[in-house]
């Protein structure tokens, strides 16, 4: 049973990755301030994580030198200031579900050598093999547009003639401006996997590392969103609308329990057995829009989600037959 707790959490973490995706959406769709709303998820997961650290580590944690602290600083603001925002920005522009954090997790583990592959061995060939499946499934949900599925164009638009075609080339450039936003934040999370996993090899201590992540990143958020971006006050209050619904959602399971899970799982099984399960979030995001939004499931979703969970299977089972 202790060998499958790291796969569970990670469907667990997907799962909720997959709400994140729909209540922040709607939070943003409401006038919500992307970066505001960044800078309080992770507030309340400091809150939450830092009295967790002290009451459970405070003995057991090894020193923390400047230079280590200072690292951990540049992690979080590289791994999440800089990172969440683009994010919470391309959410905010784009439905797009490119996701390639997979196939960036796999190339930079390689080049940093956390990650070995043998092609002359049977499973050095599935994980290689897995990679390309996973990306071909992403390119196909990405790009893979007809009238129905396409959120940009539907029958109240078509009446309209020029004004639809303005409109509708409105939209793909915005389309196309998150979707290389999205590009960037997998990269982003990607290089956060690998280089998390090579810190807790000098600082093992996962719920400290998490806290100060929190953080930090919660005081960098601030600092960007208050000086550089946001200074109208009312803009920073929270209402008993959905923006609370997702602050809290994202700050207490995302910011909070994702990032202590993730942690946990980058230091028992490596970065890229993190970064492959995350087309699992984007599957449950298609069958969920399906059946509380009534979204219409395009073929390409159907098709591209299979790829998905073959490729997700075959890098896993890879991992698990041999250190390859």
């Amino acid at each position: 049973m202790g060998e499958n707790k790291p796969y569970l959490a990670m469907i667990i973490v997907q799962i909720i990755f997959a709400g994140m995706s729909m209540i922040s959406k709607a939070a943003f769709n409401g006038g919500m301030n992307t970066f505001v709303f960044v800078f309080y998820r992770q507030a309340i997961a400091a809150v939450i994580l830092l009295p967790l650290a002290i009451i459970f580590a405070r003995k057991t944690a090894p020193p923390l030198p400047f230079k280590l602290m200072f690292k951990i600083f540049m992690l979080a603001l590289f791994g999440y200031t800089v990172n969440l925002n683009m994010h919470s920005i391309a959410i905010n522009l784009t439905s797009a579900t490119v996701n390639l954090i997979p196939v960036f997790t796999f190339i930079i583990a390689l080049l940093f050598r956390e990650e070995i592959i043998r092609l002359r061995t049977f499973t050095g060939i599935a994980k290689a093999i897995g990679i390309l499946i996973c990306f071909t499934g992403v390119m196909i949900i990405a790009f893979y547009k007809d009238r129905h599925s396409n959120p940009f164009i539907n029958d109240h638009q078509i009446l309209h003639g020029s004004n639809q075609n303005r409109s509708h080339t409105s939209m793909n450039r915005t389309w196309i401006i998150g979707t290389f936003l999205m590009i960037l934040v997998a990269f982003c999370w990607a290089l956060w996997f690998v280089l998390q996993g090579l810190l807790l090899k000098e600082y093992p201590s996962w719920i400290w590392s998490s806290a100060l992540v929190s953080m930090f990143s919660a005081l960098q958020c601030f600092v960007v969103a208050n000086i550089a971006v946001e200074r109208n006050v009312n803009k920073w209050k929270l209402h008993w609308d959905g923006g609370l619904l997702a602050v809290v959602y994202n700050g207490v399971l995302v910011a909070g329990l994702v990032l202590y899970l993730q942690t946990w799982c980058i230091h028992k099984k490596g970065p890229v057995f993190v970064g492959m399960f995350f087309p699992l979030a984007l599957v449950v995001t298609i069958i969920a829009s399906s059946f509380i939004i009534e979204e219409v499931v395009s073929p390409g979703s159907i098709v591209g989600g299979a790829f998905m969970v073959v490729g997700l299977y075959s890098v896993l089972w890879g991992k698990s037959e041999f250190k390859c």
